[in-house]
């Protein structure tokens, strides 16, 4: 199985309608980032003909990306607003949305205290350089006031006026992060769980590496033929590619091994060995899944680690 090939798109016009498919357009946020491709896209999904729409990852709370989701609704009635996760990026504007449209908001649950707990504790450690390289990003801050409507579970089944969506509980990027499979056209809304253009990270302590993989499992022999995820472009035949993120992750894991045996190593130390070739504006967002590695590496009692004089965590193996 060879690594993951990456796939790219053309930057969009924000603001702009894209049909897809005839179920479902996107509208894509002007929030590009080092974590968000070109921005969040935010998925319409209806049947041709019918005036009743569900909302897939409502995107960051930005005035001109509501104004323009709004008025792409203007003559149909949105129903349903489904959330893959809590990250700023995807789910603030889901509050406005609903005040505009009455519509029922469906998500997993409100962010992970893990996740709170995380930021906290890296604002409060802010001057200390490990910190900052191993989590500093967007993916550790939170919309911390979404609460959904409807608290759903994996396996439940979400119907509207022409549109169904299997419920697939995908922990890993974080806690709280669903998937949405639309059954109507052989769907998955992947959310960050699967992106064609990048590998998610893993945030630790309520990313976790282990969830992660299981999660990527869950998915292959699927009877999914495409993948929306939340940033880029989709992803066809999806089966081989996630196993190509499968055997990625496995693979970062031995190099990390081969890394530790040279003695122990700080986690700035282990990303500028293992992604020297990258560039250093990408190493906090790499930090972050190598320190998930270790602390999946740890508690199968492969490595280990102690604090050094400067309070920064010192990696080896056990």
């Amino acid at each position: 199985m060879m690594a993951p090939t990456f796939l790219t798109e053309d930057k969009p016009i924000y603001g702009k309608v894209e049909r897809l498919s005839p179920f479902v357009r996107r509208i894509v946020a002007h929030n590009p980032s080092h974590f968000t491709y070109h921005g969040t896209g935010t998925f319409l999904v209806g049947a041709p003909n019918s005036d009743r729409i569900a909302i897939i990852d409502a995107g960051p709370n930005d005035e001109l990306h509501v104004e323009a989701v709004l008025e792409a609704v203007r003559n149909q009635k949105v129903t349903h607003l489904l959330v893959t996760h809590t990250h700023p990026d995807h789910s603030p504007a889901t509050s406005t949305l609903k005040e505009a449209t009455g519509a029922t908001t469906f998500g997993f649950g409100p962010h992970p205290k893990a996740a709170i707990q995380t930021h906290n504790q890296l604002e409060r450690a802010a001057n200390k350089k490990e910190s900052e390289i191993a989590s500093e990003n967007e993916e550790n801050s939170g919309d911390l006031t979404f609460v959904p409507d409807i608290a759903i579970k994996d396996g439940d089944l979400i119907s509207g006026h022409g549109f169904r969506f299997e419920c697939i509980h995908t922990p890993g990027h974080i806690s709280n992060h669903i998937c949405y499979a639309f059954l109507e056209e052989r769907t998955l809304f992947s959310g960050d769980h699967v992106m064609g253009w990048s590998t998610s990270v893993i945030p630790a302590p309520d990313g976790d590496m282990n969830d992660y993989l299981a999660s990527l499992n869950r998915l292959i022999g699927r009877n999914n033929s495409c993948y929306r995820p939340t940033h880029g472009p989709p992803i066809h035949n999806p089966d081989p590619y996630v196993k190509a993120l499968v055997r990625h992750r496995e693979k970062r894991e031995r190099q990390i091994l081969d890394t530790l045996f040279g003695g122990p190593r700080s986690i700035e130390t282990i990303v500028s060995h293992l992604y020297a070739d990258i560039s250093e504006d990408l190493h906090k967002a790499a930090a972050a899944s190598v320190h998930a590695h270790l602390i999946s590496l740890e508690r199968s009692g492969q490595v280990t680690h102690e604090n050094n004089q400067d309070q920064i965590p010192l990696w080896g193996l056990a």
